[in-house]
């Protein structure tokens, strides 16, 4: 008879617990019976629980929350064409929150990927007809403002539509294709090189015009003074020709004597030197005078 008391009392409690949902603050609920949406006898209308605790039949009825905090869409880059028919890879996002659970649920079936799909459709669908009715140059010179004013005006059907209300659309940042980019470089770096090229090669004449001036005032240079050199030496030799003529003008005889001096000096400049001369030979022609003086 105990065992009977608890397993009864098991069972209602089973039954209490299973019977009581809480709806947090930020969520909304739906009520599914038999697997069909619990609705309104009176309206028909779907029925959709505020935040708060609510009983359900238990087995039969079951209970699904849905999010209702504002939520973001930010998915990737899209490609959109501009009036001008060029490419451009724009990255934005979108705030947006249920506001008709029913309209919502029955759109979407109560998934978030369903309705992220069909959101982004539309969202892109705004910005593709604003960026298509533009220039790159409008786009970048300041209308990103009014394109998300627009686009935010374009995706409010959502909200007739899904059950949906955008708050906001913004775009993060707009950017040329890849290619486009990878052209747009490759051209300016071509400029720049042709640039480079061109200033190198009026260094180069500059340099070269540089250089032959250089060296043409190295060749004056070098022959003016190999000219003043020349004039020295000459100057020095006929000078020296003239001390010479002179002397042998004044003293025939001590010049030939100055000679032979000179000459023995160079002879026997080194312990090595051997020369080979006759003893009557005129090279001799003093040395033999002073022995025969000695004598």
């Amino acid at each position: 008879m105990k065992n009977i008391s608890i397993a009864i009392i098991s069972l209602l409690l089973v039954l209490v617990v299973s019977s009581v949902f809480v709806i947090y603050e930020g969520q909304r609920g739906i009520v599914f019976e038999f697997s069909k949406i619990k609705r309104n006898s009176d309206t028909g209308e779907m029925m959709v629980f505020e935040p708060g605790l609510h009983f359900k039949i238990p087995f039969i009825q079951t209970v699904r929350k849905l999010d209702a905090r504002i939520q973001t869409l930010d998915e990737a880059a899209d490609r959109f064409v501009t009036a001008e028919k060029k490419d451009l890879i724009v990255d934005s996002f979108a705030k947006w929150r249920i506001v008709d659970f029913s309209t919502y649920y029955l759109r979407t079936s109560g998934s978030i990927d369903n309705a992220r799909a069909l959101l982004k459709q539309k969202v892109n669908n705004g910005l593709r007809t604003e960026f298509g009715n533009r220039t790159i140059k409008e786009i970048v010179s300041g209308d990103r403002d009014d394109i998300m004013t627009k686009a935010l005006e374009s995706a409010a059907s959502s909200r007739e539509d899904l059950g949906i209300e955008v708050v906001d659309v913004r775009i993060k940042a707009i950017n040329l294709p890849t290619e486009i980019s990878n052209s747009i470089y490759e051209r300016m770096r071509a400029e720049r090189t042709a640039v480079a090229k061109e200033h190198r090669s009026k260094g180069q004449e500059q340099a070269e015009i540089i250089r032959a001036t250089i060296d043409a005032k190295v060749t004056v240079m070098l022959a003016e003074a190999q000219k003043d050199a020349f004039t020295t030496r000459g100057e020095g030799d006929a000078l020296a020709a003239k001390i010479y003529s002179d002397s042998y003008t004044k003293d025939a005889e001590f010049y030939r004597f100055y000679r032979s001096l000179e000459a023995y000096e160079k002879s026997f400049n080194s312990k090595s030197d051997i020369m080979v001369v006759k003893p009557d030979s005129d090279f001799f022609h003093y040395l033999k005078d002073g022995s025969s003086a000695k004598k």
